[in-house]
């Protein structure tokens, strides 16, 4: 946490215990014991969930966030997922494959270089890039199933009720020229852009 912060010359204990997690859940067998009790005796509340292995602790913490939400701003709720990308590739795709099983939900996993959201198929998407802190490359890839037709406005290399999949094309190193990107695919895709570094 303290790389994240411009407050260069604070003690690291004063920052970790300024940005304090409500709760940490999980199967608890990624974390370092001491991170663990260090959080527990600032008071997080720790949930153990190492009798579930057949799901990600991303999505039981997806599950938890999205049954502490009414229902009637369900449509509306945007989790953002810091630290989600550049480690594992198994864990990596474990993180999209979350994405895919909330697919109702709008879940935008982060990294240092990128962010990757879910579009999912038969509607049209609207993605305003914010030019300041995003982009220009980026990206359109299928997920699941292959797409027999997908078409852009507002890149550089637009798709025209283009068919791609794994094994085909599929559309990366893509470049933003527009504020507005539309987005319309008979399928799901995964829609991923570069974040520009702040100085």
């Amino acid at each position: 946490m303290p790389e994240f912060c411009d407050h260069k010359d604070d003690d690291v204990t004063i920052i970790q215990k300024r940005y304090k997690p409500d709760i940490i859940k999980g199967d608890m067998d990624s974390i370092r014991p001491e991170v663990l009790n260090f959080y527990k005796d600032l008071g997080t509340h720790v949930v153990d969930n190492s009798d579930d292995q057949d799901t990600t602790d991303l999505h039981k913490c997806i599950s938890y966030v999205r049954d502490l939400v009414p229902d009637d701003v369900k449509s509306n709720l945007c989790i953002l997922v810091a630290g989600a990308l550049g480690g594992r590739f198994d864990h990596e795709m474990g993180n999209v494959n979350t994405l895919c099983r909330f697919s109702t939900t709008r879940i935008v996993l982060l990294s240092d270089d990128c962010l990757i959201q879910l579009l999912p198929g038969n509607r049209i998407h609207k993605i305003h890039i914010q030019s300041s802190v995003e982009g220009p490359h980026c990206g359109l890839i299928p997920i699941g199933t292959p797409s027999g037709s997908s078409t852009t406005t507002g890149l550089q290399w637009n798709l025209d009720n283009t068919e791609m999949k794994f094994g085909g094309l599929v559309s990366t190193s893509n470049i933003v020229k527009e504020e507005t990107v539309t987005v319309q695919s008979d399928s799901d895709l995964l829609w991923t852009i570069s974040l520009k570094k702040q100085s």
